[in-house]
């Protein structure tokens, strides 16, 4: 028996998320512009949802001259896309394929001494980046460590087996320019290069800043910042306006009126104060919108905000439209940039209890997506 074949419905008629490419320009000249070094754009995650590849050759275009991913498998993408900038992968297991890296020209970050040893072995002549805990307990070498990893990096350079290119570190609390652990991790972070330099290596680079730190801590900059949410438009500092590089539109599939009293949705945690007409909009959290956001988000109809009510399903979230009419086949805004006053990512972060990073990386495969061209240049 032959599959069914279906005619795709057109865009517009579908949940819709468009990625504009010259908001995520935009933004990368920008930060091009407020450091001193030079800006290596991390574009983890899909480049935070918003498309590795499209995000990195923008922000290469746009003034970055570096790349930054967690795995070596997203490294091999960009590499598989013709993207030959400078790459770091700084997220692997010690039996990663350290060969693969070494053939790609991919950077590494070491945190130990069990990962520069199987470097050593499967990937002689790699380039490493050194990676310090500088205060999160979380990837680095911990202090106590680091002056062995040091010692022990240089003398396998000494035997031509790795290159020491980096030191690297992270910042606990960049978001907070105030906090005493962004001097904590500056101090750990200048101990950790001075330590790294009287074992007799020479790292060219050193990299402690990442957005937010970027944008507020010049002394933290060194010779390079990794920004990957500034990117796309997130200032976990929220203290710069960015530009909003996504917006998701659904239509609504059906509308319905009904009386004062109605319940709405999986157990019945919202029920209508007066008649009003409802409308369905054909996502939920299998999409990407939180669970959590319900009852208090918004979106945007015909120009004017109105409430989600009940939960948030897994396919299906419900809106009130009031009495203005609105009919099945509306495009409806659920984010964007907020320019014509609909909901921005920072307002369904603050709905859901999290934060923009989240939000943008939980978007579902089943969106249709479209991405508008950065133009010349990348602007």
């Amino acid at each position: 028996m032959s599959a069914l074949a279906y005619a795709q419905p057109r865009t517009g008629s579908r949940p819709t998320l468009t990625v504009d490419l010259g908001a995520v320009a935009a933004n990368t000249a920008f930060l091009v512009g407020r450091v001193a070094g030079e800006v290596m754009a991390v574009v983890k995650a899909d480049g935070f949802g918003h498309g590795m590849v499209d995000v990195a050759r923008t922000a290469l275009a746009a003034g970055a001259t570096r790349l930054g991913v967690t795995s070596l498998e997203e490294a091999g993408r960009l590499r598989e896309a013709g993207l030959r900038a400078p790459v770091l992968s700084w997220l692997n297991p010690v039996d990663a394929d350290w060969a693969a890296a070494l053939a790609h020209g991919v950077d590494v970050a070491v945190p130990g001494r069990d990962h520069l040893d199987a470097v050593v072995r499967a990937a002689p002549g790699a380039r490493v980046h050194l990676q310090v805990d500088t205060g999160m307990a979380r990837d680095g070498a911990a202090p106590h460590r680091w002056a062995d990893l040091c010692r022990a990096a240089r003398a396998a350079e000494r035997r031509g087996l790795v290159r020491v290119v980096g030191v690297m570190g992270h910042l606990a609390c960049a978001d907070q320019p105030g906090h005493p652990a962004n001097a904590d991790g500056r101090a750990r972070f200048a101990w950790a290069v001075a330590t790294a330099r009287a074992a007799g290596l020479r790292p060219a680079d050193r990299h402690l800043a990442s957005t937010a730190a970027a944008l507020l801590d010049p002394g933290s900059h060194h010779t390079l910042c990794r920004v990957g949410a500034g990117l796309v438009g997130i200032d976990p500092s929220g203290t710069t306006a960015l530009r909003a590089p996504l917006t998701l539109t659904a239509p609504l599939v059906d509308v319905r009126d009904v009386p004062a009293g109605c319940p709405v949705g999986y157990g019945h945690t919202w029920t209508a104060p007066a008649p009003t007409r409802l409308g369905l909009l054909p996502l939920g959290y299998a999409d990407g919108l939180p669970r959590t956001a319900s009852g208090r988000a918004e979106v945007l109809v015909r120009g004017r905000r109105r409430p989600v009510v009940g939960r948030i399903s897994m396919d299906m979230t419900v809106v009130d439209l009031g009495a203005d009419g609105t009919g099945a086949g509306e495009t409806v805004t659920v984010l964007g940039p907020g320019d014509d006053g609909g909901p921005t990512l920072r307002e369904w972060a603050a709905w859901s209890g999290t934060i923009e990073h989240e939000i943008v990386t939980g978007l579902g495969a089943r969106l249709v997506r479209t991405v508008r061209p950065a133009g010349p240049r990348g602007l």
